[in-house]
């Protein structure tokens, strides 16, 4: 079986290429009366889209949404609502001939299916989380309530960003690329969202974030500081954590996530310098996925 969704009451499934002639997303389960038209989703998809500077990837893709299904004179139907978006710049002779390239899922992808798409990464590429984006587009209409807003912390373990166009012009000139961390918080999640053992909210929006292409790691809370702690500490760090075995607090809900360098350096095609930069609203669309899903599961559960 070939994983492609996410999700339990709300699920959503991304498909597509990077060198394809679309990529999209359908999402399921989302409530019907919603109103939902694509200059909502497009205002999110313009956070992401790439050839919007130089410190981004030079691709130019409008990253124009047209909805497909599931929305009926700007309400949401309770159908499954679909997603596309086309691509229009593509360069796929930029990959023609490549071997399996370093730090890519190429030869884990050739291992699994027996062959792999070349054109830019295919699946494994950052191109795919403009679908992401979308799905979590539909997922905040469910969640109002709730504030979900993402930072570029870091860039090359610097947290001060007067330095950053310094840090990147040079990684550029010597074919080089530099990873990042996003922080991301939620704020007004009320308390009760989540549950004990196998769907504990804290672990489930580390899945989620861990399932973006280039993200090596995720803190909730406290993180790895936890560890370095005494119990005092950390029980004071705790009261603010905004989730606790595995339930939300009602307190905010941060998240930091790591995203490694760019693996194409030194090579022919379009990349980002540093692909955390375009991570941001990623983030933010998964965290709001994943806090929509559970609070149509503990309506479900608890009414």
């Amino acid at each position: 079986m070939s994983w492609n969704s996410f999700g339990r009451v709300l699920r959503f499934t991304t498909w597509g290429e990077s060198h394809g002639p679309a990529i999209g997303a359908v999402v399921d389960g989302c409530p019907p009366g919603l109103e939902l038209d694509e200059a909502w989703v497009q205002r999110w998809l313009d956070l992401r889209r790439p050839g919007t500077g130089r410190n981004v990837s030079p691709r130019q893709e409008p990253d124009r949404v047209r909805i497909l299904s599931g929305v009926h004179e700007g309400r949401t139907t309770g159908t499954p609502i679909s997603l596309l978006i086309e691509n229009v710049d593509a360069r796929s002779k930029d990959y023609a001939g490549l071997p399996p390239r370093p730090g890519h899922a190429d030869a884990a992808y050739e291992a699994k299916y027996g062959r792999r798409d070349p054109r830019g990464g295919g699946r494994a590429s950052a191109r795919e989380t403009a679908a992401r984006v979308a799905a979590g587009a539909v997922a905040r209409l469910i969640v109002p309530e709730v504030a979900i807003a993402a930072r570029v912390a870091e860039i090359g373990g610097e947290a001060d960003a007067g330095r950053w166009d310094t840090m990147l012009d040079a990684a550029r000139g010597n074919s080089d690329s530099l990873g990042a961390v996003i922080e991301c918080v939620a704020s007004g999640v009320p308390p009760g969202w989540g549950a004990p053992v196998y769907a504990k909210l804290d672990a489930e929006l580390a899945a989620a974030a861990m399932g973006i292409n280039a993200v090596k790691g995720v803190e909730i809370g406290e993180g790895f500081a936890a560890g370095q702690a005494s119990g005092r500490a950390s029980l004071e760090a705790m009261k603010a954590s905004g989730i606790d075995g595995g339930i939300s607090t009602g307190q905010p809900i941060v998240l930091r996530v790591a995203f490694k360098p760019t693996s194409s350096i030194g090579i022919g095609g379009r990349h980002d310098p540093c692909v955390g930069i375009r991570g941001a609203p990623v983030v933010e669309a998964m965290v709001a996925l994943v806090l929509a899903d559970h609070k149509l599961l503990h309506r479900a559960q608890c009414g």
